[in-house]
């Protein structure tokens, strides 16, 4: 059966969750280091979709499959066991679409996956996906965190994990090589800017984050950054936007920047903060066909305060959701630089049919593209991202200083 909750980044436990999850050629499947997570969980009522693969028969013939069986176990020279086996299967027929967002997760996986889409894991705190070439990329390091503070940027190719190649290599295969427990240490080969060969020895260690944080800025201008759209999304940007109002403040800034997405809900939730009740947020399509709209829901106070987006080509899934929808209804200006580009939606299948109580799969789960989303405006992003109203670029000097351009040029519109 499908879990009770959507990804395209995360959403409440009370509806089903879709994962935007970000990644290039991944979907982004948002991945952070510690443990790799799509981008969010889905929450699209498909119960009436028609299935895409109608052509395909209602049972497979296993014949070959046996046979291949029957050659492996005569022949292997190792130790295999049916576990190992089954799991083998899952997992390749899960791989057969080529599509980096559909994945099949062992109830190991399955756990590790949604404690990371919590943002509650044991890593090196970065963001992984794949470039259009399908190397290994890291989308975004998170500031102050192992990978951060080792010294590894953005756009990175990673060509191995502790001596073995990510030639091949799934992005969730990849994120599991690079987890593990705090206090021990993994080191990546990387690839900067096609030429330069570096190596990080990084040390792990336990990675809590709240996904909102904030600020008031001089000038009475409210700052809010969401890190990933996760369970606590919801509850904390309701508290900041209840601080900005009593605050007063003149203008907002949404920072979105290296952002890889999370549960379809919480952009809806976000979103819903600027946008009166029934405003669109978005439309989820397969092929031409409407599946299903998502619209405001209303408690609009931060609704006619000037607010600037920011946005970066970390910026994925549920990023690119809020930002397309509070600019396509007038409720944002956007700086920065073109996001990422992932505009399609996942949805969690319990592969066992049953669930616990609080919509939380005990077993194994299938992570399945289900649709592709659109803006109000009626684009589609995928592979193409959204590009800002005004392009700052953070040089590699504003780097090195600590000098936010980007963030100055949204003070500086808000000021005007």
């Amino acid at each position: 059966m499908r879990l009770k909750q959507r990804y395209v980044g995360r959403g409440s436990k009370s509806q089903r969750k879709r994962w935007l999850v970000f990644f290039r050629s991944l979907l982004f499947i948002v991945i952070i280091f510690g443990i790799g997570v799509g981008v969010g969980r889905l929450s699209l009522h498909s119960n009436h979709i028609k299935p895409v693969a109608a052509s395909l028969p209602n049972k497979l013939d296993y014949s070959s499959i046996d046979a291949v069986y029957q050659a492996l176990k005569n022949n292997y020279d190792g130790t295999l066991n049916q576990s190992q086996l089954l799991d083998g299967l899952k997992h390749g027929l899960a791989d057969a679409p080529k599509d980096p967002y559909t994945v099949y997760f062992s109830a190991q996986e399955a756990k590790a996956f949604n404690s990371q889409l919590n943002n509650s894991f044991s890593g090196i705190g970065a963001q992984l996906g794949k470039d259009n070439d399908g190397n290994l990329e890291v989308i975004a390091p998170i500031s102050g965190l192992p990978a951060d503070k080792a010294g590894v940027k953005a756009k990175d190719i990673i060509t191995s994990i502790n001596g073995t190649s990510t030639s091949g290599l799934s992005i969730d295969d990849a994120v599991n090589k690079i987890r593990g427990a705090k206090g021990s240490k993994v080191t990546l080969q990387i690839v900067r800017n096609g030429t330069s060969a570096l190596s990080f020895t990084i040390t792990r260690n336990d990675i809590n984050l709240p996904s909102v944080t904030s600020k008031i800025l001089t000038g009475n201008i409210g700052y809010m950054q969401i890190s990933t759209f996760a369970d606590d999304t919801n509850s904390l940007s309701k508290k900041t936007a209840d601080q900005f109002a009593s605050a007063h403040v003149k203008g907002i800034i949404l920072d979105l920047r290296d952002n890889p997405g999370g549960l379809l809900d919480a952009a809806v939730h976000l979103s819903s903060l600027w946008l009166p009740s029934g405003q669109k947020v978005l439309d989820e399509k397969r092929g031409t066909q409407v599946i299903d709209s998502q619209y405001a829901l209303g408690g609009d106070e931060l609704h006619g305060i000037p607010t600037v987006i920011l946005i970066n080509a970390g910026s994925a899934s549920a990023s690119e959701i809020t930002t397309g929808a509070l600019h396509d209804n007038n409720a944002a200006y956007v700086i920065g630089e073109k996001s990422y580009g992932k505009g399609v939606v996942q949805d969690i299948i319990c592969i066992t049919g049953q669930t616990n109580t609080d919509g939380t799969c005990p077993a194994d789960e299938l992570k399945v593209t289900i649709a592709s989303w659109f803006r109000p405006n009626g684009q589609n992003i995928n592979h193409k991202g959204i590009n800002p109203d005004k392009t700052v670029k953070l040089s590699p000097t504003d780097i090195s200083s600590g000098n936010d351009s980007q963030l100055l040029a949204a003070e500086a519109y808000l000021n005007k």
